[in-house]
């Protein structure tokens, strides 16, 4: 019985002090999304360049695929600017705020696919036909700037909008590429066979790509850095946890990520230090918390999470960096 006290005791300590954490680092939170805009569910949201708005994708109600839209923060302007067909996925502004980026099935022949959860778990069936399309960021003017059967999807923006990088399965499996801005040029940076690279990202000063791995446990990712012309690998987490969706804080010195340490149904964000891998815990719950990102000044964080009714929704908050990584 002293034992088990001593558990409990333990863990509602732990618990106090994972609160207060998020009380620290995330101020002022608050829910940007909900089920009463049409959304079954809204997730992965990016700032656009100013940080008055986001891009994300959603659910529409009683509609089995996400589609992307935009949101001015002030107001909540609520747009769509995806074609409303297919499924879509990675929706992501360009530096200069005037084109967007997002990947979309609407020109495949066939649209079977859908994010679902298996047992706990969040899984992409990799749609085929998926493709990598530019707009106007209110969503006219599009131009495809990926070609074929594959899937071709998770792109973002480099820092400076020269580069986009994204991921591909074009070669029989998953793998990353960085391309012109103008879809020209693509290479492949990953030599994955057996594996799955992907959720790949610049960092601010172009020098770095993070992006997750499953390269020894199939679904077992973990989360790597590699020099965009694919040299100088280097593996950040190694656990028996899943570690995913990395997004660069804009000093370039941390990474925010998701990681399924408290569970597969309670997944959380920690921010890593790129050169030391000191990890601090940002979100405390006993649900989903995941797929976080920083406006272009590191002052907000954006993320998803069933905190509020169970459904997947996004949040904003003002974002304080942990004492531990203060300078």
């Amino acid at each position: 019985m002293g034992r088990s006290f001593v558990q409990l005791l333990t863990c509602v300590l732990c618990t106090m002090g994972c609160a207060s954490q998020e009380e620290v680092c995330f101020q002022n939170i608050r829910q940007v999304t909900f089920p009463s805009m049409g959304f079954e569910k809204a997730g992965e949201s990016y700032f656009s360049p100013d940080g008055r708005s986001i891009i994300f994708q959603a659910v529409p109600k009683g509609e089995k695929y996400y589609q992307i839209y935009t949101m001015r923060l002030q107001g909540a302007a609520l747009r769509r600017v995806s074609t409303g067909r297919g499924a879509c996925t990675c929706g992501f502004y360009r530096p200069d705020g005037n084109k967007i980026l997002f990947a979309s099935s609407h020109e495949a022949p066939d649209e079977h696919v859908e994010k679902k959860e298996e047992a706990g778990r969040y899984r992409w069936d990799l749609t085929p036909y998926m493709n990598i399309y530019e707009a106007d960021v209110d969503g006219s003017c599009l131009k495809k700037l990926t070609e074929g059967p594959a899937y071709h999807a998770e792109c973002a923006f480099s820092f400076d909008g020269k580069e986009i990088v994204y991921a591909s399965n074009e070669s029989g499996c998953m793998n990353l590429y960085i391309c012109d801005a103008e879809g020209a040029n693509a290479r492949r940076i990953t030599r994955g066979e057996q594996c799955y690279n992907g959720g790949p990202f610049f960092s601010p000063d172009g020098e770095w790509i993070v992006f997750r791995a499953d390269r020894d446990t199939k679904d077992l990712l973990q989360i790597y850095l590699v020099r965009p012309d694919g040299s100088e690998e280097r593996q950040l987490t190694n656990n028996e946890h899943v570690n995913w969706a990395p997004f660069w804080h804009p000093s370039g010195k941390w990474i925010a990520y998701t990681t399924s340490k408290h569970g597969h149904r309670a997944y959380q964000i920690y921010l890593i230090d790129v050169k030391t891998l000191r990890e601090v815990r940002l979100t405390c719950s006993q649900t989903f918390e995941g797929l976080p990102s920083f406006s272009r000044d590191g002052k907000q964080i954006t993320w998803t999470s069933k905190r509020g009714d169970g459904t997947c929704q996004i949040f904003i908050a003002d974002f304080i960096l942990p004492l531990e990584f203060k300078e």
